[in-house]
């Protein structure tokens, strides 16, 4: 049997979808399975375990509807079995259409019943990772046996002593560490673990936000900055050496908890019964908790401009989680 996915089109939900394949591998023992994922988070998709060959797919060099259409059709000689369609866009399913194969399985939507062969409800009020699989277990009528969220990097464990990585960045600014509270946690921090390094991760667009948040900041050349310096493979050995990650709600959070490395996510706008890292081990979960919008999920704080949620957390709940794994920091 050969099956394509159609993996999500964000970090965190990437890592997240690797419990889908692994579902797969389970339901369809010795099944050829290959992915379509987008360019820019090839360097994780290719981390998952049991993906055969991965499609990079890019929007710049393939722009429009006509674009997608015309690299899904090229899938039309391969002749796959099954297409499992992750996302929820009109474009995924359309590039699912356009690849010819017979059974095409995703979630219901608007337009999904002429697009998709087989398409099924998303359940409620469960963690991403267990909508994913869903859609492989409703599709198979199989029950997956473990739920498991796990990257392959080949390379041996490895940590470096008293290395916090941070990354106070996120996509919605509702999920983003105000400019302010990130100076503060920053000096708070570098001046009670004395003996610990702090390196900051993010793109490329976010290096001088980081910049920003170094300025005047105590004990500078304990600080480093490797936004926009790192591409998606140098980034998970980046996490995995870490002792710790001190992130926001965020792909990277969902990466390094992928990898084993212990991690304590900084919740604001997010509901993290649905989005937090999958792996309980080594995870803590910080939300301020006390303000009747939380959690909005929204990607903006209509409400109060800079997400109360984030500038209110407790910051020596942050120094507790961290000194849990910086005894001697």
């Amino acid at each position: 049997m050969k099956i394509l996915i159609r993996l999500p089109n964000w970090l965190g939900d990437v890592v997240m979808s690797s419990a889908f394949v692994n579902a797969l591998k389970e339901f369809y023992p010795g099944a050829i399975i290959d992915a379509i994922v987008k360019k820019e988070l090839a360097g994780a998709a290719c981390l998952i375990p049991g993906l055969n060959k991965l499609h990079s797919f890019s929007k710049k060099e393939r722009p429009g509807l006509k674009g997608v259409y015309s690299f899904g059709k090229q899938f039309r000689a391969e002749k796959y079995d099954l297409f499992f369609n992750l996302p929820e866009s009109f474009s995924s399913q359309l590039m699912a259409k356009a690849t010819g194969i017979k059974k095409r399985v995703g979630f219901s939507k608007e337009g999904s019943f002429f697009l998709l062969t087989n398409s099924y409800k998303k359940p409620k009020n469960v963690h991403r990772v267990e909508e994913y699989v869903s859609l492989a277990e409703q599709f198979s009528q199989k029950t997956a046996n473990v739920y498991h969220v796990k990257l392959d990097v080949e390379k041996p464990e490895r940590m470096v002593k008293n290395l916090v990585i941070i990354n106070f960045n996120s996509e919605a600014s509702s999920r983003r560490m105000p400019l302010d509270k990130a100076k503060h946690i920053l000096n708070l921090l570098t001046n009670t673990f004395k003996n610990t390094r702090f390196t900051f991760i993010g793109s490329k667009k976010e290096a001088d936000f980081i910049e920003e948040i170094f300025q005047h900041a105590d004990h500078r050349d304990r600080l480093e900055n490797f936004a926009g310096k790192t591409d998606m493979a140098n980034l998970a050995d980046v996490l995995r050496e870490a002792t710790v990650v001190l992130t926001t709600d965020s792909g990277p959070a969902h990466l390094a908890n992928s990898l084993g490395t212990p991690t304590i996510v900084l919740f604001g706008a997010g509901n993290e019964r649905n989005t937090a890292p999958y792996n309980k081990q080594g995870l803590q979960i910080i939300r301020y908790g006390k303000l009747d919008c939380e959690p909005c999920v929204k990607n903006t704080c209509k409400l109060y401009g800079i997400p109360k949620c984030m500038q209110l957390l407790d910051e020596m709940q942050i120094v507790a989680a961290l000194k849990s794994y910086l005894p001697n920091g």
